[in-house]
């Protein structure tokens, strides 16, 4: 693997399909800096693969900076905020945001996509699911309440009398209320018998409607689904999958009955055929740049995985999965980041032959 002192503002690019390279010497914000650069020059996504959620979000800070007005996006996919095998769901927030992601990554041409190493890990709801469960609504389309609640209830959306964060929606005669997943505010829907006359986005304090808008796309509400057929799936899977009498798991009624109860996210696999990673979503044209000992920090991870799974698989009222269910192994993270066009980025000088270096083989 080529590996020289790099010009953040000229930085050396691989060649596709498989060519890997090393930047040395980048020090402070200089790795930001060369990390642009190669954005700009490339022609596809770029994946940056951070450390951890902290440096993920002070890189794309210094990217935002260095890109300035440039059309460049920079997507970013955030963490759960959660330990794992936790009690408690991420905030609808962050849960947003990683659905507006992936969404987006569909269409993407050109971009950047910041990941902490632990976040890539995760495993996630195949393609499919985003898409299936994907709403478009726009001004004189036709629109059958019914129907739209039926739908709105299978993307998990929660039925409300009052809208006030993601994920819920209200039905007040012809007004239909909805703050989509991905959004950064709700919208008002006033319908004309079957048609939508109007679509405004509105305060959920105040409830009062803002700006008038022509059409909004609605993403699901979760990153699983739970309507019948899934609830269904996921009580045979929690049958063949996981150890003992699920009549004792507090999770299996739970679900059964329909609720979406906290950590909820560490079962995701029990409510779909297979699951996807992160990788999936990518395009096939995409740059991988590895930060610092990435790879480190995803083993340091998987170690406290395991801790945790022995700490806690032993409860009978809430049995869990295995970490390998939830998370990719390192032999799966190795063999996905070693395909493509890649580089790997060191802050100090790179010596000629370095021993252990545990990135691409």
């Amino acid at each position: 693997m080529p590996a020289a002192p790099s010009n953040p503002l000229h930085p050396a690019l691989p060649t596709p399909p498989n060519e890997r390279l090393q930047w040395g010497q980048l020090y402070g914000s200089s790795t930001a800096l060369a990390i642009a650069s190669a954005a700009k020059g490339g022609s596809g996504l770029t994946l940056v693969l951070a450390e951890d959620a902290q440096s993920a979000t002070e890189l794309e800070q210094e990217l935002a900076f260095f890109l300035g007005q440039e059309a460049l996006p920079i997507l970013n996919f955030p963490d759960w905020e959660t330990l794992p095998y936790d009690i408690f769901s991420p905030l609808p927030e962050l849960i947003s945001q990683r659905l507006l992601t992936l969404y987006r990554l569909s269409s993407i041409r050109k971009g950047l996509l910041i990941v902490p190493v632990s976040t890539l890990l995760q495993r996630l709801p195949p393609c499919s699911y985003i898409h299936a469960n994907s709403l478009l609504v726009a001004t004189g389309e036709p629109l059958v309440l019914g129907k739209i609640r039926r739908q709105l209830e299978s993307a998990s959306y929660q039925c409300v009398t009052q809208v006030m964060t993601h994920g819920e929606f209200a039905v007040r005669g012809s007004l239909l209320d909805i703050f989509p997943m991905g959004s950064p505010h709700p919208f008002r829907i006033d319908l004309f018998d079957d048609t939508v006359d109007s679509i405004r986005t509105f305060d959920p304090e105040s409830q009062r409607s803002i700006t008038k808008v022509t059409q909004i796309e609605m993403l699901p509400a979760r990153e699983f689904p739970l309507n019948e057929a899934s609830i269904e799936r996921f009580r045979q899977a929690h049958r063949t999958r996981i150890e003992g009498d699920p009549q004792r798991s507090l999770i299996y009624h739970e679900v059964s009955e329909g609720n979406a109860s906290g950590g909820l996210e560490y079962y995701l696999p029990l409510f779909f055929e297979q699951t996807a990673s992160l990788f999936d979503y990518l395009p096939e044209q995409c740059l991988t740049i590895e930060i610092g000992q990435a790879r480190s920090h995803a083993a340091q991870f998987l170690q406290q995985v395991e801790t945790r799974y022995e700490q806690r698989r032993h409860d009978i009222e809430r049995p869990i999965l295995k970490p390998a269910e939830i998370y990719l192994t390192a032999d799966e993270l190795a063999a996905r980041l070693n395909q493509g066009t890649a580089i790997q980025v060191e802050r100090h000088e790179i010596p000629a032959r370095r021993k252990g270096y545990a990135g691409f083989h």
